[in-house]
């Protein structure tokens, strides 16, 4: 959009921004890129500024949906090769793309009956009510505190006083049997007093006010929440995933360029296509998602993977440009790495998500 700011009778012989020395010819500084005007601003101005921006993202926006959706590989060439200016960065249709598909996805997967503005100890009531409506517990198939599970369900009809441990007997033990000492008396207490106030629990026991044994007590309780509504736990895992992405993509990046070492891209390039790669990922089912929620089936979902391993081969054949059996071989080398590392990267943020929820 045309500005009178940019008319030559404003041009000035010196970039008010960078202070570069401007000629008459320079509509921009070649320094910063700012306007080369002295014009003082109005109310126009603002209205002009925005609408270009505006329009500018957009039409880059839609460029990089269209060549991103239906030219695999070519959108991370074209911007390598310094084709910039017509495509969004990166990184930022990364992010874009990101936040929509989570936003599809925990209004998706948000259950009902359940304040999650609450704290874990601030719906343990409506986690019982909620249990006693259903008539059965909840169960967390493939649970990874399955050795705390198993403490706790092995002392369900005891008291705790049955558990009681001083000190000095603590310290004297290992630390496995210290630590199934602990979740034993702990996870009674909390049963037949109902009091979840670390401090004054271990103050009661007689045990040490450490940072450890308040965690371990808070976990215990937490741990009770998440068995009776796991789905619970999995909200909060999910809303950790963008979090868990940015980690794993550059270590997926780093597998990828070692499998394409002999290519003449470097770790960075490499990163751009795994930008534009699970940006697609993001984009397909998220609209997958979207179909299902309206069409209340998993039909979508299950087609959107079809197509992206489709997408995904495709993309390493005219991104790396190599023959139909290289890159077989490796698609099938690079999906092992990828399950590998997810399942690796999963447990690791499951037990992390834990020890901090």
């Amino acid at each position: 959009m045309k500005s009178k700011r940019a008319l030559v009778k404003y041009r000035g012989e010196e970039c008010l921004n960078c202070g570069r020395s401007l000629e008459e010819e320079h509509k921009f500084c070649p320094s910063c890129g700012q306007l080369n005007s002295t014009k003082k601003l109005a109310l126009g101005d603002f209205f002009s500024e925005f609408f270009s921006g505006l329009f500018a993202y957009d039409s880059r926006f839609i460029r990089t949906m269209r060549v991103l959706l239906f030219k695999p590989g070519k959108i991370s060439k074209d911007y390598i090769h310094g084709k910039r200016m017509r495509y969004v960065n990166p990184y930022r249709f990364f992010l874009t793309t990101a936040i929509v598909f989570f936003l599809i996805y925990g209004y998706d997967t948000t259950f009902d009956g359940l304040n999650l503005d609450k704290d874990p100890e601030d719906i343990t009531t409506e986690l019982e009510k909620l249990s006693e409506k259903n008539n059965a517990d909840i169960e967390f198939e493939g649970n990874p505190f399955v050795q705390l599970d198993s403490i706790i369900k092995s002392s369900k009809k005891k008291s705790y006083k049955d558990y009681l441990v001083t000190q000095q007997q603590i310290d004297t033990m290992s630390i496995n049997d210290a630590f199934s000492a602990k979740i034993k008396l702990f996870d009674h207490y909390l049963k037949e007093t109902q009091i979840s106030n670390s401090e004054q629990a271990l103050t009661e026991l007689k045990l040490d006010n450490t940072a450890y044994n308040r965690w371990l007590f808070k976990k215990v309780k937490d741990f009770n929440v998440v068995r009776e509504n796991p789905q619970f736990f999995l909200n909060y895992l999910i809303s950790k995933l963008p979090f868990i992405i940015f980690i794993f993509l550059p270590i997926f990046t780093l597998f990828l360029s070692l499998l394409y070492i002999r290519s003449k891209y470097n770790y960075m390039e490499h990163l751009t296509f795994a930008f534009h790669t699970q940006s697609m990922c993001f984009i397909l089912y998220g609209v997958a998602l979207l179909i299902d929620m309206i069409t209340k089936n998993s039909y979508a979902v299950n087609i959107a993977n079809i197509i992206f391993i489709g997408y995904l081969y495709q993309g390493l054949r005219k991104f790396y440009e190599q023959g139909k059996f290289k890159t077989i071989v490796k698609f099938v080398i690079l999906n092992i790495i990828f399950f590998t590392l997810a399942l690796i990267v999963g447990l690791i943020s499951i037990f992390g998500s834990f020890a901090i929820f």
